[in-house]
C-alpha cells in the first residue's frame, strides 16, 4: 500500500511539473494600457479571442496601479524581467518616455496602442488614427452648432499623442468657423478630478455653449454635471467613445453624437500581430509601421446597432 501510494504521489508530482514546463514553454505576450478605464474591456476581450487562437501563447493584459509614465515602465520593466516575449502598451507619455520605451524595445519587440511612440524603437503602431477622430469631433461640432459657439474641451492626459492629435484634429476642422475651442482641461485619468474640472470649467463660463469629452471617461462626467446644475440639452455635448452613459445620451439626444474607436480589434489584431511577428513573419507590419484601425461617428440613427455588437463582443 506504501508503494502505491509513493507512486501515486510521483506520477501527480510529475503530472504538475509537466504542467509547469508546458506554461514556461509559452512565450508570453503583455497588452499595457495606461490606466484604469471601463474602456479597457473591449480591448481585454479582444485579447481573450486572441487567446483562443493563439493556444501556444500566454497573453496577459496589464493595467498599471495608476496613470503615471513611471508606474507603467516599471510595470513593463517587470514583465520584461519576468521573461515576457513582446510589449504592446499605450504610452502615457511618450514624449518624456522615449529612452524608458527604448530600453523595454532594446529588449523585447515593442508595439504601441491607442497612444503611440514613434520617436522610440517601436517595431509599429497599431490602433486609430487619432486626427482623424478628432476631425470628426470637429464635424460632429459643426453640425450641432450651426450658428457657431465656443467650446470647452476635457481630456485624461494632455501630453499624450493621442489626446494631442484629437485636440488638434478638431481644431483643423472647425478652424475658420464660427465654432472654437477655447480651451482643454487635463486630469490624468483621476475620474473626481475630471468631474471637478467639468464643474470649475461651467462656473466660470456659465454662457458656454459646447463641452467636449476626449477621452472615454469623460463625457460621462460632462453629462453628470450637465444633468446636475440642470444645463444637460442647453450645451451640446461631442463625446469620444462608447461609455453606456455616453450611448445613453446619444439615444435621449443630449449627447450630439460620439466617436468611436475599436479597442477590441486593437486586442485581437494586435496579439496576433505579435505572434506572427516573433514567428518571423513580418509582413503584417506596413512599410510605414501604422496600422490604422478606423473610427466612426455614433448618433441617434445608428447607436442601437452598434450597442447590441458592443454587447455580443463582451458577453452582454
Amino acid at each position: 500500500m506504501k508503494l502505491r501510494l509513493a507512486t501515486c504521489a510521483l506520477m501527480i508530482t510529475a503530472a504538475f511539473a509537466a504542467t509547469g514546463a508546458n506554461a514556461q514553454d509559452k512565450k508570453a505576450l503583455a497588452f499595457v494600457v495606461n490606466g484604469a478605464s471601463d474602456f479597457w474591456k473591449l480591448a481585454e476581450a479582444g485579447v481573450k479571442k486572441a487567446q483562443e487562437e493563439l493556444p501556444n501563447y500566454d497573453l496577459q493584459f496589464k493595467y498599471p496601479e495608476q496613470a503615471a509614465a513611471a508606474v507603467q515602465q516599471r510595470l513593463m520593466d517587470d514583465l520584461v524581467a519576468a521573461g515576457v516575449s513582446a510589449v504592446m502598451v499605450s504610452a502615457v507619455d511618450p514624449k518624456s518616455s522615449t529612452d524608458a520605451l527604448n530600453k523595454v524595445g532594446a529588449q523585447v519587440p515593442l508595439f504601441t496602442t491607442d497612444s503611440d511612440a514613434p520617436d522610440t524603437n517601436r517595431i509599429a503602431y497599431i490602433g486609430s488614427s487619432n486626427t482623424d477622430a478628432g476631425k470628426q469631433a470637429g464635424e460632429i461640432a459643426l453640425k450641432a452648432l450651426p450658428d457657431g459657439g465656443k467650446c470647452i474641451g476635457f481630456v485624461g492626459l494632455p501630453g499624450a499623442d493621442n489626446a494631442r492629435e484629437r485636440i488638434e484634429g478638431m481644431k483643423s476642422v472647425i478652424a475658420g468657423s464660427k465654432v472654437e475651442l477655447v480651451d482643454v482641461r487635463g486630469d490624468d485619468i483621476d475620474m473626481t478630478r475630471a468631474k471637478r474640472n467639468v464643474e470649475d470649467a461651467l462656473a466660470a463660463n456659465p454662457d458656454i455653449d459646447c463641452m467636449v469629452g476626449f477621452y472615454s471617461y469623460n463625457p460621462p462626467r460632462i453629462y453628470e454635471v450637465l444633468k446636475e446644475s440642470g444645463k444637460l440639452g442647453e450645451i451640446t455635448i461631442v463625446a469620444f467613445d462608447e461609455d453606456p452613459i455616453t450611448l445613453g445620451g446619444v439615444k435621449e439626444g443630449t449627447i450630439a453624437a460620439t466617436v468611436v474607436q475599436q479597442p477590441y480589434e486593437w486586442g485581437y489584431q494586435g496579439m496576433k500581430l505579435m505572434a506572427k511577428y516573433l514567428e518571423g513573419d513580418k509582413s503584417m507590419v506596413p512599410d510605414n509601421k501604422l496600422v490604422i484601425v478606423p473610427t466612426k461617428i455614433i448618433d441617434k440613427a445608428n447607436v442601437d446597432a452598434f450597442e447590441a455588437e458592443l454587447k455580443a463582443r463582451i458577453g452582454g
